[in-house]
């Protein structure tokens, strides 16, 4: 353990607690007590000496090395109280008391103690007050005024000194020179002190910047970026050259641009922090373009407040400083929630929609097979004819065909949600199995006084598909046709080749479909007719069916409606049938375009049942 180390501990252990924890602060008090403290314990240990060479001192001298007792006592009002600024403009008294009452008695203005005069400011600038400064300067500044004076008047007393005047003077420069060359050995300390803390912080600082995954910026009122952390490099994919000015600003997202721009202006003028969320264009590397298409907007969330303005900038305008942080995954988050709520919601109002359908779908049969076959088996009592019984077993039939087709509808379309409905493709002929389908329709045509047209052209060539699969289409679509339109509507259900697929198109003039239950048109088990006050049996299921057995032959299907005004939905099935390669059987409805034209070339019309 060295000299230095082992005093400055010992000063470290005179210092003021509030004075301990910062390393500035606790050097400047050190500076101020170490020289007071051993020059005064030096002089006070060669009083001694002098008095031995020189005898017994006179009554200045005794004075005057008194008088070096009170640096002992400004280090120790400095140690108790840490008044910092107080000890040094109580210093500045002391040593101009000393310096007055030598200069006075050794031949005032021309004494050789005026020259401390000069001491007294340079000490002052140790303290880096400008208030203690101007305090010191104006002090040194009367105190040589007042010997001016003094001499003027010739207010002096007579001189006590016995040694020559010049000896006296030159002994009176060294010292002061000496003490200066002390003041400025530690305003160098000071400095080199304060340079050292202030590197250390700005490396501090910078470690900070440089590794934190966080963008720091700094920006004024009007947006443009002043300053930017290196941080943003990485996040964003460009120089931080090009994010200066208005760089950053062009890359965020025009929809955000006003939030953006506004979070930033009510925090310099409100001076309170704002947060915003807003997107920003990231330069993705060419190599990456390929695997991630999406990712060229990336969500930010910034954070910003007002800077304090320093002393010298206290009239320029007022600027922000921000914190950026990537919340991309965040966002995607909400949003993956917020889908998954989206559905959730979906399969409660299917789950809730299934069960009051399949309760009315179930019930109303089964109450009439209950209710006609406990009226068979009372026949007697009842005293039922013949003819009311052949009703009444019809009556059951007819009720158990309507449950076993429900219950053969969940069936199929459960089958095609799980993969297990399998589809045996052949070819056939569609014209007649699309005319056998309206002539088992037309009956029912005929009871809603609906007029039913097909249009099939002698020459449709054959198709390679699923007979059965493809009836139960043409039902479907022509059942449900028929069943939302009203009396004196029309059905109409046309085939034609168009390239090499067969389109099926089957046309009503019923009430149509809102745009958005459109959009759920294949859901299963989804009704768009209860917003439409129609009071319709059935499980929703038809077009869910359709949809499903269109997609396994590799075929699209599209829905065209409007309310009041009619449905057309368009059914394109490939001619030479090819097992999709995909492993779902689901195929994925959305809303068709517009229809095209129909063929100029129209084929022979089949009235099926025209209403009277």
């Amino acid at each position: 353990m060295t000299v230095s180390t082992i005093i400055r501990d010992c000063l470290d252990t005179l210092l003021h607690p509030s004075a301990r924890y910062d390393a500035l602060i606790s050097a400047r008090h050190r500076a101020f007590i170490a020289p007071r403290l051993f020059g005064s314990l030096a002089a006070l240990a060669a009083f001694p000496v002098y008095l031995a060479i020189h005898g017994a001192p006179a009554g200045l001298e005794v004075a005057a090395f008194a008088w070096l007792i009170a640096p002992i006592l400004l280090s120790y009002f400095l140690s108790r109280t840490g008044r910092y600024e107080s000890a040094n403009i109580l210093s500045a008294l002391a040593m101009a008391g000393l310096i007055m009452a030598v200069a006075i008695n050794t031949g005032g203005i021309e004494s050789f103690a005026a020259i401390w005069l000069v001491v007294i400011p340079l000490e002052a600038a140790l303290s880096a007050s400008r208030r203690v400064v101007a305090f010191a300067s104006a002090l040194a500044l009367g105190c040589a005024a007042a010997l001016i004076a003094l001499n003027h008047f010739e207010a002096l007393p007579v001189s006590q000194a016995s040694a020559s005047h010049g000896t006296m003077m030159a002994i009176g420069i060294a010292s002061a020179l000496l003490y200066a060359c002390g003041l400025a050995y530690g305003t160098e300390s000071l400095a080199r002190t304060s340079v050292a803390l202030l590197y250390d912080e700005e490396d501090r600082y910078r470690l900070l910047a440089r590794n934190m995954s966080d963008v720091i910026s700094r920006h004024a009122r009007n947006g443009a970026v002043l300053f930017v952390s290196p941080a943003a490099e990485p996040l964003l994919g460009v120089p931080v050259s090009r994010l200066l000015g208005h760089g950053l600003f062009d890359r965020v997202h025009v929809a955000d641009r006003p939030a953006f721009l506004t979070a930033l202006s009510d925090a310099g003028r409100g001076g309170e922090a704002r947060s915003v969320e807003f997107r920003i264009r990231r330069d993705v590397p060419r190599g990456d373009r390929g695997r991630c298409n999406t990712a060229d907007f990336i969500w930010l969330e910034m954070r910003c407040r007002p800077l304090e303005p320093s002393a010298k900038n206290a009239t320029s305008e007022a600027e922000v400083v921000a914190v950026m942080r990537d919340v991309t995954d965040r966002k995607e988050q909400e949003q993956a929630l917020e889908l998954a709520r989206a559905a959730a919601e979906r399969a409660d109002a299917s789950r809730s929609h299934f069960l009051a359908t399949m309760s009315h779908e179930l019930r109303t049969p089964l109450n009439a097979i209950i209710g006609f076959s406990e009226m068979i088996v009372q026949e007697d009592v009842l005293m039922i004819s013949a003819a009311r019984r052949k009703e009444y077993a019809q009556l059951i039939n007819d009720s158990g065909q309507h449950l076993l087709s429900v219950v053969n509808g969940i069936l199929d379309m459960s089958k095609m949600e799980s993969g297990k409905f399998e589809i045996l493709p052949e070819p056939f002929a569609p014209r007649p199995a699309l005319l056998n389908c309206c002539n088992l329709l037309a009956l029912k045509a005929r009871e809603n006084e609906v007029d039913l047209v097909t249009r099939a052209p002698e020459n449709l060539p054959q198709l390679t598909g699923d007979p059965r699969a493809f009836k139960q289409i043409v039902l479907n679509l022509v059942s449900n046709a028929i069943k939302f339109t009203e009396r004196g509507g029309t059905v109409t259900v046309s085939a034609a080749v168009e390239g090499a697929r067969l389109a099926l198109r089957v046309s009503d003039t019923g009430v149509g479909i809102g745009a958005d239950d459109l959009k759920r048109i294949g859901e299963a088990f989804f009704q768009a007719s209860k917003s439409y006050h129609r009071r319709h049996e059935g499980t929703g299921l038809g077009l869910s069916i359709v949809k499903s057995l269109v997609a396994l032959h590799g075929g699209e299907m599209s829905v065209e409606s409007k309310l009041d005004e009619g449905t057309t939905v368009t059914v394109m099935l490939p001619l030479a049938f090819t097992r999709p390669q995909d492993k779902t059987n689901i195929a994925v409805l959305s809303p068709a375009p517009q229809m095209a034209a129909q063929n100029e070339s129209q084929p022979q019309d089949r009235q099926v049942k025209k209403s009277a």
